[in-house]
């Protein structure tokens, strides 16, 4: 039986296992935070939310699955740059529905009928593997690295410009894995710092644009006044009670132990307490605790993660994980972050934890990747440790010599 299983559930045994373990957690919190919305629009029919986010943790685990046992991930290489393409396309299409009042709201979803989904989804994982696929081509020489800079910055600003003008955070994110990468990726620290100080420039022009511009545009002044809450605090505490004092308000009152499961009170009050400020209510249920042992589960996969760096044999793996692993960490910090007041507020969901739709399956394929890099490693080892066998000249019979003895 156990045979059986590991050879579907390929991969990183360790990285399953946190998997599973914030699956469980997932379930039981979003059924918990999804109450009030369940009475607001549901008719009090929680049962709706709880199954319709395990609909989508199945298809995720699916996902994986599929990935890991059917895709080689020499595919991924092969897909990266039409990938890439493809996603500003949509980045693209979107910003102009946007902009002809097609869609509503941010910007951030192009509608699918019954289903919808964010390009910036797209974009980040196609980003991500189109980096991967040069950083490991270009290694060898001071010019290979100068032309694997400039390859990747030019469509890196493409994408993050597109995705910031609806959703900065995810922009910024976006950025700071792909800085991580060609970090790792040895290019020069020089044209890495001209990037970041272009980026500061960007952000600071934006934010005194906004103080100057008599009416800004809405996101530059969402920007802008997210900053200002942040450092001076948000004057609409001063007449209520925002978010951000829930999430504060629901980690106090969980205290070390917590109320217990489905006794929060605070994701009553919150429109993002089963989404962006869900730790929050992990902490205000289940207490401190097991809000540590949460940020324990993300750690664990992050250490994984780098493991399976070391032991690829190829550069594109590699460079990959690296990408995939570092923007799923730095998520859910950002999430820990905004729920406990260390960070500014932002929309950032707590990865694989959080209540969502197509955006599980997108966080799937992250997974998918990473756990296909880990497989592809059990079997280059596999094959590396197995004896060879050598006909001896004058006998009829075959020796086993060692590959490391050769």
């Amino acid at each position: 039986m156990e045979g059986s299983i590991s050879k579907i559930f390929r991969g990183d045994r360790v990285i399953w296992a946190v998997l599973i373990l914030l699956s469980m957690l997932s379930l039981l919190i979003v059924y918990s935070a999804t109450g009030a919305l369940a009475y607001r629009v549901a008719g009090g029919k929680t049962w709706i939310y709880l199954v319709r986010h395990m609909v989508f943790l199945v298809l995720g685990f699916g996902v994986m699955l599929l990935m890991v046992n059917v895709l080689p991930v020499k595919i991924y290489s092969m897909f990266a740059t039409l990938a890439l393409y493809l996603s500003i396309g949509l980045l693209i299409l979107a910003v102009g529905l946007k902009f002809a009042g097609i869609i509503h709201g941010s910007g951030r979803t192009l509608p699918l009928g019954p289903l919808s989904f964010q390009p910036a989804e797209v974009a980040k994982i196609s980003l991500i593997l189109f980096s991967a696929k040069v950083l490991g081509k270009k290694q060898k020489t001071k010019r290979d690295l100068y032309l694997a800079f400039r390859s990747i910055i030019i469509p890196t600003g493409i994408v993050c410009f597109l995705i910031s003008l609806s959703d900065f955070s995810t922009s910024a994110l976006l950025f700071a894995t792909i800085m991580t990468m060609m970090f790792v990726g040895r290019i020069p620290m020089k044209y890495m710092l001209l990037v970041v100080a272009a980026g500061i420039g960007f952000v600071a022009l934006m934010y005194f644009g906004a103080s100057v511009i008599d009416e800004p545009p809405a996101r530059i002044a969402t920007i802008k006044g997210r900053i200002d809450r942040f450092i001076h605090g948000d004057p609409n505490s001063e007449t209520g009670i925002t978010q951000a004092d829930y999430a504060k308000l629901a980690i106090y009152s969980g205290g070390i132990f917590g109320k217990g499961p489905g006794h929060s009170d605070v994701s009553n009050y919150m429109a993002a307490a089963y989404n962006d400020f869900i730790f929050a209510i992990i902490v205000e249920e289940y207490g401190l605790i097991i809000g540590v042992l949460v940020v324990f589960l993300y750690l664990i996969f992050f250490f994984r993660g780098i493991t399976i760096v070391r032991r690829a044999t190829r550069t594109f793996p590699a460079f990959m994980v690296v990408g995939l692993t570092m923007i799923l960490v730095y998520q859910a910090m950002i999430n820990i972050g905004v729920s406990s007041g260390a960070l500014p507020v932002t929309g950032q969901p707590l990865p694989w934890v959080s209540y969502g739709g197509t955006a599980m399956i997108f966080t799937a394929i992250s997974f998918g990747c990473i756990l296909s890099v880990s497989y592809q490693n059990q079997e280059n080892k596999e094959i590396a440790e197995q004896p060879v066998m050598i006909k001896a000249p004058d006998e009829d019979y075959e020796i086993e010599k060692d590959d490391k003895t050769k």
